[in-house]
């Protein structure tokens, strides 16, 4: 079929009231799956932060502070990694550090040459004074390297267990970081499209798309939003 015969196709079946064929079974009310895509690959979120990651991995260096595991920091960090310490709010196995970034307890100050901190903050009801003890984690020169969601269904496992409360803009994330770093110290990155953002919310993996289909950037689909924030020397 040409072009030209597939749009007045297209047309008609619109006028008519139908829905396109190939819009297939996601004309439905239940997602395809509910955990992110993690049970058909990787994450449609995960391949832009772990893009984002991959891009600036020379900053994954010495002293290292992660959220929740260090597995970035293992993939990432290769041998600029002198001291590896994993946060989180309660005790586990491989948590070196029980603090709280809300209000700064049991976060040590001006410690890391670099904070991953991938997904964090939207669990996080005080998420300025997250923001500002985040960077306060950094030694001068240290380097944030953060992600929020933008276009993304709730987390169930972490709202029935702490909050799931923001999703984020890249207008709300610049202001966020603007009382802490200067402009030029400051790189908020949006990512997705509107295809990405559809198959993220119906639960589809990266795998499903195509990488030109991912890498297609429509600022008004932001999916993740990446932080670099680089603390002042």
């Amino acid at each position: 079929m040409t072009r030209v015969a597939f749009t007045r196709a297209l047309r008609q079946m619109v006028t008519a009231g139908r829905k396109p064929a190939w819009f297939g079974d996601l004309r439905r009310t239940q997602p395809i799956s509910r955990l992110f895509g993690f049970d058909r690959g990787t994450p449609i979120d995960r391949y832009y932060i772990e893009r984002f990651l991959g891009s600036h991995a020379g900053d994954v260096r010495g002293d290292v502070l992660e959220v929740g595991d260090d597995g970035y920091t293992r993939r990432f960090g290769a041998g600029g990694v002198r001291r590896s310490d994993v946060l989180d709010a309660a005790a586990g196995t491989g948590v070196s550090i029980v603090g709280d970034l809300a209000t700064g307890r049991g976060v040590p100050a001006t410690a890391y040459d670099c904070f991953i901190a991938t997904q964090t903050f939207t669990h996080i009801f005080d998420v300025q004074g997250a923001v500002r003890h985040a960077r306060r984690a950094l030694k001068p020169g240290g380097v944030l390297l953060a992600s929020v969601p933008g276009i993304s269904q709730i987390s169930r496992y972490d709202m029935d267990r702490w909050g799931d409360f923001w999703r984020f803009t890249t207008r709300s994330v610049e202001q966020l970081f603007a009382p802490l770093v200067a402009p030029a110290d400051l790189t908020v990155t949006p990512h997705g499209n509107v295809l990405a953002a559809a198959a993220f919310l119906y639960g589809l993996a990266a795998e499903e798309l195509t990488p030109a289909e991912l890498d297609a950037r429509d600022d008004d689909y932001q999916v993740v939003i990446t932080v670099r924030a680089v603390a002042a020397r």
